[in-house]
Order: C-alpha cells, then structure tokens, then sequence
C-alpha cells in the first residue's frame, strides 16, 4: 500500500496545483483602540494585513462528475468572500493526490479531503489539520458499498474471483482502502498483489460516479463506493436504483473532512470553521453542501477522529 501511494504522490500534475501567494490583504474591520494615535493604528493594520493571504483556494477532489461539480461549488466560493472579506477561489483538483500536494505546497487552504487523503497528507505534512467533518443523514460516518448489476449471479464477495472491479481511485477511502482491507482480512491474503490477482482487472475510474457508471454499462462486475452513491447518477440514468444492486458493506468510515493549512493567521483559522458551522443554521448553504458532496450537515473534527483510518491503512499486508 506504502508503494502504490508514494508513487501516487510523486506522479502529481504540476498543471492541477493552483498559485496562492500572500501579500497585503482586504482585512479592513480592526478599530482603534488606546490614544487613539492615527500612526499606530495604522501599523497595526498593517501588520495584520501582511499576515492574510491575498486570496483563499478551496480544493475539491472528483469523487464525481468534475464538471457538477465546478457548478456547484460557486455559490459557496462566494458565500464564503462574502463571510471572510477576501477573495475565495474554488478549484476542482485532478485527483485526490493533487489536492494534499497542493495543500502541502500552500497552494490551497482549504481542503474537501476525504479519510484516507487526509491521513496521507498528514504523513507528507505537517501543516494540514482536520477541522471539520461532514454529516451526512445526521451521522459523521459512512459505509463502503459493493455494488453489482442486478440481474448478476454474483452474491456473494467469494463469487468476485476473476470480475472486473470497477473503482473511483487507490486513495480513495471507501472505493478502496476499506474494501480491501475487509477482502484481505477475509480471504487471508498476504499482500495487495493477491488481492490484485483475485480479480480479472481493477480499473480506476476518476469517480463513485463513474464506478457505478462502469458496472450499469457491462464494463465492470462490481464497484465499490460510498453509501448509496447510486442516488448520484439516477437525473442521468433514472434506472440506476432497479438496475444495481447493493451486493454488501463495510464497517463504519468516519466522513470527509474540511482542513485547513495551519500556518494560516489564526484569526482567520477560527473564523473560517466559525463560518462553516454557521451552514447548519442556512437552508440555502446545506442546499449548496448537499450538491456538493452529499452533505447535510457539518460538524467539528480532531485528528484523533482518523486514527481508525490509520490503523486500518498500517495494517494491509505489505508487498
């Protein structure tokens, strides 16, 4: 596992990394105070203005379709301008791998990371912190769903000897890290490297989307992905629900997390987890969140909340 996501990581596109400096930025709302001496106001400004970046990234990672994505995360790129009194950028990264790199380099400040991601990047770095984590259906986990066609013979995990697995990416926490882990502790596979020679193929997708896509159109067997991501393509394919089958899950993955670099000002830290939690009180921001990424809500989250994510992440058989 080590391997595959250290060549993951040094194979990133320099293309999908967005440039962020810092420089003197919009933070006007600091008052005078004391004797009320023009000069030292003035300096004081100042020096908090040189601490705030000129702009603030947001990075999502494709966990579906890129393009609905860019669409919908403009509304809370603006929304969050609005809150914070600075320019807010929304970029829709290439992959999973892309983000934490972007993240690490400061490049990006506000990261849409999912579990195992994040664990990664906390590994790679040591300026990246979880903040916040999804709700989703008023709980702050999730499961790994296998899922196959309907009218397939396969029922049970065993019957996936030789299929094709159809997967949205090797980082990613529920389309892959949890089922594999569930089938090698199952099987008793000694390495990746026979949980990979159990099946015909693995093919990576780009997205849950696009796993479940595969497996609709007869070009994979099985797809893992989060719980119930076939509610994601049914305006597309409205027979998504009748046509699929959910063949299993795994055990319980805590949600995605918000995270953000720690060498922010931290002002400005606060302030931006203070605005997110204000979501749960704005109908039109869940709205927003739900589009998003499935969220109905947000809730605050510690380092420690991932730590099952790291156990389970040491504990693959390495090759």
């Amino acid at each position: 596992m080590k391997k595959i996501m250290t060549t993951l990581f040094s194979s990133v596109l320099a293309l999908s990394l967005v440039a962020c400096g810092t420089a003197d930025g919009n933070n006007n709302d600091e008052t005078a105070s004391g004797d009320g001496n023009t000069n030292d106001v003035n300096n004081n400004n100042d020096a908090v203005e040189e601490d705030y970046p000129d702009e603030l990234v947001m990075g999502f990672v494709p966990s579906q379709d890129s393009a609905n994505i860019a669409d919908t995360i403009a509304p809370l790129a603006e929304r969050l301008e609005a809150e914070l009194g600075i320019p807010v950028t929304g970029r829709v990264m290439t992959n999973y791998t892309a983000t934490v790199e972007a993240m690490g380099n400061n490049q990006v400040q506000i990261g849409f990371l999912p579990p195992l991601g994040y664990v990664l990047a906390t590994e790679r770095y040591d300026h990246i912190e979880a903040v916040l984590k999804s709700i989703r259906h008023g709980s702050s986990t999730y499961k790994a769903q296998y899922t196959v066609r309907a009218d397939s013979d396969i029922e049970s995990l065993e019957d996936l000897e030789g299929k094709i697995w159809a997967l949205a990416d090797l980082t990613s926490t529920s389309g892959y890290l949890f089922p594999a882990a569930q089938m090698m502790n199952e099987f008793g596979f000694e390495s990746e490297q026979d949980l990979h020679s159990f099946f015909g193929n693995i093919m990576t997708v780009g997205g849950h989307d696009n796993a479940l896509i595969t497996v609709l159109e007869g070009d994979a067997d099985v797809a893992t992905t989060f719980d119930d991501a076939r509610t994601s393509i049914t305006d597309d394919y409205p027979e998504a629900m009748e046509e699929l089958r959910v063949l299993g899950y795994t055990d319980e993955i805590p949600n995605d997390t918000i995270s953000l670099t720690t060498n922010l000002p931290q002002s400005l830290f606060d302030r931006i987890i203070e605005v997110f939690l204000s979501f749960n009180d704005d109908e039109e921001m869940l709205e927003i969140m739900d589009n998003v990424y499935n969220w109905t809500g947000i809730d605050t989250a510690t380092d420690s909340d991932y730590d099952i994510i790291r156990s389970t992440y040491e504990a693959l058989p390495q090759d």
